[in-house]
């Protein structure tokens, strides 16, 4: 025999309280006292309350979902990120759906309008290396929806933009290599239509400039940074035979350069410093360390759930942009005395 659904009424009446009250608390509204909220809740969780989810969102139009568009999960940094979104979304009472565009702009362009289609409140995002079109993000806000980019920052116009100092992390990466004595530094840069990477290389080519080290062309290798091209940016290091440091965008690149490098027989910091970005687990577990740039990932997906949830919540957007503390970790893989 089917168990009967406990509706607002049976709660109503229980207790003896108005409906539309034991509506309003259990929606949260600012119109109930936090004694009266306290009691209908905790009363509902006796009775076995559900809430009809499907018949809230009609009302509200809303469906308390908010969607995390990003290159790769299974990248360290990015998971990280997801479970500060989480942790936030949970709290304020929303799901989350998450996305991989595996860094290709045809299936973010899909993504986002499959969220379209599955209104969605709004959009965390971290665009895709090969995004330089904004008009399927221009088409998700024109349905009044907020979009949030964490990560790799973006021009849109109405968005919150949540980053950390990318050329001042770079400048300091780099001027460490400068101050442990490398004078011929490469740079395994990321796709220059994305700011982040632009930022990261004008750290790296001011802190050159700073020291008068003269810019050579020839040592900025642009990918995508996986694992495949820090080991085919290593073959080109070798060719060149004159570098002493390597200072990397992201650690997958950095770390797949050193292992190859290191079969080359060419040894590290020795012969090359190295470092990376991001403070992957695996950067402090390697041989030799990873020295590497460190960004709040956890702290930075929770920002961008907090600014997220609060435009669908009092239906607003603006242009704002919060820059989140990085720091440097010095390791094994730069001290040229080790």
């Amino acid at each position: 025999m089917s168990q009967k659904k406990i509706t607002i009424h049976d709660i109503s009446r229980v207790l003896g309280i108005d409906s539309s009250t034991v509506s309003r608390a259990l929606n949260d509204s600012d119109r109930v006292t936090k004694k009266t909220k306290e009691i209908i809740l905790k009363k509902a969780k006796e009775l076995g309350y559900q809430r009809n989810t499907l018949a809230s969102n009609l009302r509200t139009n809303k469906t308390q979902t908010i969607a995390v568009v990003l290159p790769r999960i299974s990248r360290y940094f990015f998971a990280t990120v997801i479970a500060g979104v989480e942790q936030i979304a949970q709290e304020k009472g929303y799901n989350v759906i998450i996305c991989q565009s595996l860094d290709s702009f045809e299936r973010e362009k899909k993504i986002i309008s499959n969220l379209i289609s599955n209104r969605v409140d709004g959009i965390l995002i971290s665009i895709s290396m090969e995004t330089t079109d904004y008009e399927h993000l221009k088409n998700f806000q024109s349905f009044g929806n907020p979009i949030v980019f964490f990560d790799r920052p973006c021009t849109l116009e109405n968005c919150v933009n949540i980053n950390i100092d990318n050329y001042q992390a770079s400048f300091l990466a780099t001027e460490h290599l400068l101050q442990k004595g490398c004078q011929q530094i490469a740079h395994f840069s990321g796709k220059q239509n994305i700011e982040l990477y632009k930022q990261r290389k004008n750290g790296y080519l001011d802190a050159l400039k700073k020291y008068q080290i003269d810019i050579d062309e020839s040592l900025i290798f642009e990918s995508n940074l996986s694992e495949e091209d820090g080991i085919i940016m290593a073959k080109k290091i070798i060719e060149t035979k004159k570098i002493d440091g390597l200072y990397a965008a992201n650690d997958t690149s950095a770390i797949s350069a050193i292992q190859y490098l290191k079969s080359e027989g060419i040894k590290i910091p020795k012969d090359i410093a190295v470092v990376g970005f991001n403070n992957d687990p695996i950067a402090a577990v390697i041989e030799p360390s990873l020295t590497t740039i460190n960004q709040p990932a956890f702290q930075m997906g929770k920002k961008a759930s907090s600014q997220l949830i609060s435009q669908i919540e009092h239906k607003s957007t603006v242009n704002q942009s919060f820059v989140l503390i990085s720091e440097l970790i010095i390791r094994e893989s730069s001290n040229k005395s080790f």
